[in-house]
């Protein structure tokens, strides 16, 4: 219990400290997620810098007493999402950049106390225009991913054994392509020159040769093809879709299997500051065979949250 006080103590600060530090601004925040703001048709000044973002925190409890259908005596959900971008427009140059972080944790009677869900995610995309149209740009991505803590392959309620921790594994992408931006909403990146690295940094893992690193390697980079689709839109009043799918084949091995990585937010806004939030996460990696019967084979991975909690959208900053 010390473990879940000292968790929900965080999140709470957590919390608090972003409800204080824009504390004034959110009272001016838009009345939609992701709204963008109204200027002035007057206006014709263009920002060159805009910044904003999302955080959100759900929490569920639930107890058990004499119950006859069974169940969890005690289960206690915490999941916490923060999205900060920060976009760069001037002239025919564009600077987009994101950063995402989902952590989730999970304290049960029967389970104990894990993680249910762990991500840090950056993205970074410069981009030059090539026609009039504001639709076509030639661009670079940058784009990494892993996780904070240590991810386990439970035997027991209270123990089990390492297979991924911090930078392990570690993806990281570098990509030249063709990006189309037809509306606001919608980009289609699409590049013939990728380079996507892999890394284990862990000493505890490295010399068991997982993720598509050979043992006694943290690092393999594999040149191949890459294409992502982002779609973020307000469908109706108070709804929000935010959605990306990223895939990526290797030249030099199995070209045909193709990796792919998929994440979907549905956000149904209730109040100012309360939501109701589904997830859905895909992920296959060729590379990753940690499934089946034997623990070595690869498998689609899924991960599904809904929840209903507080959810901020952080002021909308133009300069």
């Amino acid at each position: 219990m010390n473990r879940v006080a000292t968790l929900i103590i965080f999140l709470l600060l957590h919390s608090f400290f972003l409800y204080a530090q824009d504390a004034i601004p959110v009272k001016i925040i838009p009345g939609e997620i992701f709204k963008e703001v109204k200027k002035d048709p007057a206006d014709t000044v263009q920002w060159k810098w805009k910044r904003s973002g999302l955080y959100n925190l759900n929490f569920s409890q639930g107890s058990l007493s004499n119950w006859a259908s069974g169940g969890d005596n005690f289960s206690l959900s915490l999941n916490s999402y923060f999205n900060y971008y920060l976009l760069h427009r001037v002239g025919k140059h564009t600077w987009d950049n994101n950063i995402d972080f989902n952590f989730g944790f999970l304290q049960s009677s029967s389970a104990g106390s894990r993680k249910n869900d762990d991500r840090v995610e950056l993205l970074s995309k410069y981009g030059y225009r090539l026609d009039t149209t504001n639709k076509i740009f030639i661009s670079g991505l940058f784009n990494l991913r892993t996780q904070l803590f240590d991810g386990l392959n439970y035997i027991t309620k209270d123990s089990g054994v390492l297979t991924s921790t911090f930078l392990s594994p570690a993806y990281i992408t570098l990509s030249i392509g063709a990006d189309y931006k037809p509306i606001p909403e919608f980009s289609l990146f699409i590049s013939p020159l990728t380079s996507r690295v892999t890394m284990v940094s862990s000493n505890k893992l490295y010399k068991n040769g997982v993720y598509g690193v050979p043992p006694g390697k943290h690092i393999v980079n594999q040149p191949g093809a890459f294409a992502s689709v982002n779609y973020n839109r307000t469908l109706f009043t108070n709804v929000s879709y935010r959605g990306r799918l990223d895939l990526f084949t290797t030249y030099n091995h199995n070209p045909q299997n193709v990796d792919f990585y998929m994440t979907n937010l549905l956000s149904f806004r209730i109040n100012k500051y309360l939501a109701a939030t589904y997830g859905l996460d895909m992920i296959y990696d060729d590379d990753v065979r940690l499934f089946g019967k034997t623990n070595s084979s690869p498998g689609l991975q899924l991960k599904s949250l809904i929840g209903i909690g507080f959810m901020m959208p952080l002021y909308v900053a133009e300069e």
